[in-house]
């Protein structure tokens, strides 16, 4: 699995919102400037968080950004997925029910289910708020 760089930036640009949590709506340009992505780049990746729930927009004078929930309820894994589509390992997975012909009998699929598992589990298990605060441990996060 690779993660692109929309769900990457997607990461850093939720991150940046749950640090400026309670301060309101926040300019995308901020965002662009503090974590030196193109505003043009952000702008893709709003409509992503939008459709997912994630952000709040406010358009005019003052608008801006907001997360649309507590930095404590949203996880690494709600983000990804809402830029990624999927983090499944491989397109046989992205069905459900699987329609993959050979599933019956696929020697693989256990580890490609097995991975996929601890990887949902993994990164549902980091909300915003681990993110920023690092779980206390100076920013290491383990399994």
């Amino acid at each position: 699995m690779k993660i692109s760089t929309r769900g990457r930036y997607s990461l850093r640009m939720m991150i940046d919102l749950a640090q400026h949590y309670g301060e309101g709506f926040i300019a995308l340009k901020d965002i662009s400037e503090r974590q030196d992505i193109s505003k043009k780049y952000l702008e893709q990746i709003i409509p992503f968080l939008n459709r997912s729930g994630l952000l709040i927009t406010n358009r005019g004078h003052m608008g801006g950004y907001q997360l649309a929930k507590q930095p404590s309820e949203i996880t690494v894994n709600d983000i990804l997925v809402s830029a990624e589509g999927s983090l499944c390992p491989v397109s046989c997975m992205e069905n459900d029910p699987n329609l993959c012909p050979k599933q019956d009998f696929c020697l693989t699929l256990p580890i490609y289910q097995g991975l996929y598992k601890v990887t949902t589990d993994y990164l549902s298990s980091i909300t915003l708020e681990d993110a920023i605060t690092g779980f206390g441990n100076g920013g290491t996060y383990s399994i």
